[in-house]
């Protein structure tokens, strides 16, 4: 089986955690997230990716070429300009001549895709879309479907009492591969406002799939800490995680008798946590990094190659890799990158 994920975008929202890497290679509990998607594909039977790339690009071929033992043969793509989700889609085409999964590359959920592909096949659909259930429809696109779970409309953003359904778009689908002759190529194309309302006009067999699970898009830093937070908690089984009274451990961890790590908490490979220093809870910390003397970090995510030093007290903050937070430093409620604190206020 084969996917496609859809990893071009610019991740605007998330700056300026993407200043320096695209949306799809932030890390999640110290791996990126497009690493975790293809690792949770690969348990569901997917042996082969396409990755459609632009911004920054090359930043995830030189991430994943070294990585052969991932046990999943890569492929790249990289859109010359930005064609959209749909375009991406079309100018990927030659990868693929059966069933194939496409992904948005910035979502986080618990989607079993060997179910979703039994599904869309059972019900020998040409196109299936993972929809999921929300309270207000008013910011998204309505699925709408019959007692069969085929799909009969789509509606953009209705007011209340336009549409019966609360279903939405999640962002990963299944496709035969006629479909993707409807799609013009090299031209900028919606697959969700264009090509979708002209399969269904067509007559091509459209399923919803329904799924109730854990689900979030990380498009903005707040959404990116949540993230984390849901893990620890237990909310989501997109990582899969062994802990001891919730303390999450990698290799080689070194922690100095007088520290205290208080769960929930995830520590990764190769760091340190020097004495009397105080580490969580709801703290994720990356590999190789230092926890200095006295210091405190609660609430917060850090990347990898992150020094805190003595006395600094982080609290809700998000550090990027290779920062240096100074001695006596106190970094909360905002985001601490290429050493320096950026303007972005995160909420509590």
């Amino acid at each position: 089986m084969k996917a496609l994920l859809l990893a071009g975008g610019l991740g605007t929202r998330l700056r300026p955690l993407t200043d320096d890497l695209p949306k799809p290679m932030v890390p999640i509990m110290g791996r990126p997230l497009l690493e975790r998607i293809i690792l949770n594909l690969k348990k569901s039977g997917v042996d082969e990716v396409v990755i459609s790339t632009y911004y920054k690009s090359q930043y995830i071929e030189d991430y994943f070429k070294p990585k052969e033992d991932l046990g999943v043969k890569i492929h790249y793509i990289t859109e010359e300009s930005p064609l959209g989700t749909g375009g991406a889609i079309k100018n990927a085409e030659k990868f693929f001549d059966d069933t194939f999964l496409i992904l948005n590359s910035d979502i986080v959920s618990d989607i079993d895709y060997a179910d979703l592909i039994k599904n869309h096949k059972r019900r020998r659909a040409q196109a299936t879309i993972a929809s999921i259930e929300v309270r207000d429809t008013s910011q998204y696109g309505v699925i709408e479907f019959d007692e069969k779970g085929f799909i009969t409309a789509f509606k953009e953003k209705p007011k209340p009492g336009e549409s019966n359904s609360k279903y939405i778009n999640a962002g990963v689908y299944v496709f035969e591969p006629e479909v993707l002759k409807e799609i013009p190529e090299n031209t900028v194309v919606s697959v969700e406002r264009e090509t979708y309302p002209k399969l269904l006009e067509k007559g091509y067999r459209m399923a919803i799939y329904k799924f109730n699970g854990y689900w979030i898009d990380i498009g903005t830093i707040d959404k990116y800490k949540k993230v984390h937070e849901d893990i620890l908690k237990g909310k989501s089984r997109f990582v899969s995680t062994t802990s001891s009274r919730g303390i999450i451990l990698g290799d080689n961890v070194k922690i100095h008798p007088t520290a205290k790590v208080i769960g929930p908490a995830y520590i990764g490979n190769n760091t340190e946590i020097d004495a009397y220093a105080t580490v969580g809870p709801y703290t994720v910390i990356g590999n190789n990094c230092r926890i200095g003397q006295e210091s405190k970090v609660s609430q917060s995510v850090l990347w990898d190659n992150v020094k805190v030093r003595r006395f600094a007290r982080l609290e809700n903050a998000v550090v990027t890799s290779e920062c240096i937070v100074d001695v006596n430093m106190e970094v909360k409620n905002t985001v601490f990158t290429a050493n320096r604190l950026a303007s972005t206020t995160l909420t509590t």
